[in-house]
């Protein structure tokens, strides 16, 4: 067994407190051992930054020197991996949320690695690498799969799997010619013209007339059947693998929830640790991941926590339990979220306008669509003056009785899936409490565009431009946050992104930070892993994410508007070829968002399509294309919705992207972990789309 099941279903097997204690042992074997020797590799998603977070924690408090390398995708791998090769400290290499789909044991990953290294995936993607799970060998063994029960489940396709791997392949071409080969042997074997010489009879032997030729016959016929057999059965095994892989991309468990269930085994859950495993698993609903129904089986396992981690409420706190209770209150709390994008940051008809779901029932990109949504504010008792100031200065008894009179009036116009429920946390007397989805907002906008893009962000009040006039400044990165602190350059020192990350270790946190000046994501990633524990940062954070929903909306609305919509035979596809934000959307994460929001706002508006053999299931497939002229590349983003809100769809284009580069022979760059998300050149992309209709 080369992975590690979840605490309730091993039993008597080794689970994740195995796994950390083998991690504990490895390094107190070799106590002088530099940083090292344990390195996390972290793909720059919420979920993945608060896992590593939390095990960075747990780390500290077991004295164990690590070090935090960011990955943005497989290209950085081979970087990566010709440094771990030449450390000879190395001892544990931990994967989080990148790997876990890919054959780690093959050498342009990390088989190549000395043998005393264990690698441990904790990786929410789905399908998993049967290689990852089931390989034996020390080359195998040593890869440690963090599994959520999903393992479990793969019986069958384990059992192809170890078919396929281990069995030699059965030969059927040559059946017939064997057997024409046999014929003719026996035939002419005692003379060219088949006829005896012996004692001078000449009559032709007939092969039927032989016993000994009629077992051997038989026995042929009987070989030939049992190969076909095998043949038949191995095509069997081998196209349930197919099936299995070609079902499309998901996700199971969030990683942040297997580090949070490693610390309840250690007994060291605390506040914090429950507030990131909250935010990774927000991050995993609000980003389409997961659907409605497994995203309250977990809301309700931290439901408990809450209850259990948290003093009760009295009724005179319950009253107020929008607002820190004491200055050094710092709870978690359980919550109603409206689906309205940082509506208690926001005016609320700014929250409405630039919220997905909204967008969707209303169809703001049109007047009619406006005026709808000015008419139900209306309706509700709110004026406009009330709905276009901050929400923090509406008046109380209007927030008191916003979600009632939303229940109330909201179905008339189609909203009827207006909240959900979540948690916030509360800041003392520093801050309002931070619903998760406010803060999930905040970080993923920060590992986004915290540098590397120009952004024009508002003055907290101020209307920046359009219908007031008022005060607005340009986001600028380190200078907007405390994280990002200035790095002195050292003559002859690369400068390359996954190079820088693995140099000097910051004494302060544990995790590496670069020597050299580093590329922008990789700020971006620092940036925002010390917005998780820095209130101030988080905060400022929240400007910088009602910008870049704003682009999203204005590309968005104008998308629609222009008709820019192409239908194909079963997906529809926009190409993105100018415009003042263009080089937003060469960001594979912003244009991740945008193709989320157009499927959201038209998933009332455009029928259901079937892609793919494997699901007869209708879904909303959309292929958004964004060129970088800088490059003469495109950035091509497969998305796949469900037909109904909180409802999901495997990603088949995972699949079809890589059938499409097969097809067309063209060279495509994936820009992360999801074989969805390609890069390719611009005068291939007519080739790839075209391919993706066969």
């Amino acid at each position: 067994m080369v992975y590690f099941p979840h605490p309730s279903l091993a039993g008597d097997r080794p689970s994740y407190l195995h796994a950390y204690n083998s991690i504990l042992k490895s390094h107190r074997r070799s106590p002088l051992a530099s940083a090292s020797s344990v390195n996390i590799l972290v793909s720059p998603n919420v979920d993945a930054l608060c896992a590593t977070r939390m095990l960075a924690t747990l780390f500290k408090q077991d004295d164990i020197a690590y070090r935090i390398v960011p990955v943005s995708g497989p290209n950085d791998v081979a970087t990566i991996r010709h440094e771990l090769k030449k450390n000879t400290d190395l001892h544990t290499l931990i994967l989080i949320n990148l790997g876990g789909t890919f054959d780690l044991s093959a050498p342009d990953w990390f088989g190549e690695l000395d043998l005393k290294v264990a690698i441990h995936v904790i990786d929410s993607t789905r399908p998993r690498g049967l290689d990852n799970l089931f390989l034996g060998g020390d080359n195998g063994a040593r890869i440690l799969v963090w599994d959520d029960g999903d393992a479990e489940k793969l019986v069958e396709e384990k059992k192809s799997w170890e078919i396929i791997q281990y069995e030699p392949e059965p030969d059927t071409e040559d059946d017939d010619s064997d057997e024409g080969s046999e014929d003719q042997k026996d035939f002419g074997e005692e003379g060219d013209d088949g006829f005896s010489d012996d004692e001078g009879l000449e009559m032709p032997l007939s092969e039927s007339g032989s016993p000994f030729n009629k077992r051997k016959k038989g026995v042929q016929n009987g070989s030939r059947k049992r190969r076909r057999k095998e043949a038949v059965e191995f095509e069997f095994h081998r196209k349930k693998l197919n099936k299995y892989y070609e079902h499309g991309l998901s996700h199971g468990q969030s990683a942040s929830s297997t580090i949070y269930i490693l610390a309840t085994l250690l007994e060291r859950v605390d506040n914090d640790f429950l507030w990131l495993a909250i935010l990774g698993l927000t991050y995993q609903y609000i980003t389409s991941r997961i659907s409605r129904e497994d995203y309250e089986t977990y809301h309700s396992v931290y439901y408990d926590e809450v209850s259990r981690l948290n003093p009760r409420l009295t009724v005179n706190e319950i009253a107020q339990s929008s607002k820190s209770v004491n200055p050094d209150d710092m709870g978690v709390r359980t919550s109603e979220e409206l689906r309205f994008m940082l509506f208690r940051h926001w005016t609320l008809y700014d929250a409405m306008f630039h919220s997905s779901y909204v967008a969707s029932k209303l169809g703001i990109w049109k007047e009619r669509g406006r005026q709808r949504l000015t008419g139900l504010l209306a309706k509700m008792g709110f004026s406009i003056p009330q709905t276009q100031q901050p929400y923090s200065h509406m008046d109380m008894d209007l927030k008191k009785t916003l979600t009632n009179k939303l229940n109330d009036i909201a179905p008339e116009y189609g909203l009827v899936e207006l909240s959900y429920p979540s948690f916030m946390r509360c800041y003392g007397f520093h801050s309002q409490p931070l619903s998760a989805a406010d803060a999930v907002e905040g970080i993923s906008a920060l590992l986004d565009v915290a540098e590397g893009l120009r952004m024009e962000v508002e003055i907290e009040g101020m209307r920046n431009g359009g219908e007031w006039f008022g005060g607005g400044r340009t986001w600028e990165g380190a200078n907007s946050t405390k994280a990002t602190p200035k790095i002195e350059v050292e003559p002859n020192t690369k400068t390359g992104d996954s190079i820088n990350a693995l140099n000097d270790e910051n004494p302060e946190e544990g995790a590496s930070r670069p020597r050299g000046e580093p590329g922008w994501w990789t700020k971006n990633f620092w940036t925002a892993y010390d917005a998780l524990s820095d209130i101030d940062t988080l905060k400022g954070s929240l400007s910088l994410a009602m910008s870049l929903q704003r682009a999203i909306i204005r590309q968005g609305t104008s998308i629609i508007d222009k008709q820019d919509i192409r239908t194909m035979r079963n997906h529809r596809v926009v190409v993105l070829t100018q415009g003042p934000d263009l080089p937003l959307f060469c960001n594979p994460g912003i244009l991740s968002r945008l193709a989320l929001w157009l499927v959201d706002a038209l998933r009332d508006r455009l029928p259901g399509t079937v892609v793919g053999t494997s699901s007869k299931k209708k879904a909303l497939p959309i292929v958004i294309a964004c060129l970088d002229e800088a490059k003469g590349l495109y950035t091509v983003i497969g998305m796949m919705a469900a037909l109904e809100f909180g409802q999901i769809r495997k990603n088949q284009f995972s699949i079809a992207f890589l059938n499409a580069e097969a097809d067309t022979d063209i060279f495509a760059e994936y820009a992360g972990f999801h074989t969805n998300i390609i890069q390719i050149d611009h005068q291939d992309l007519n080739k790839f789309l075209h391919a993706l209709c066969k």
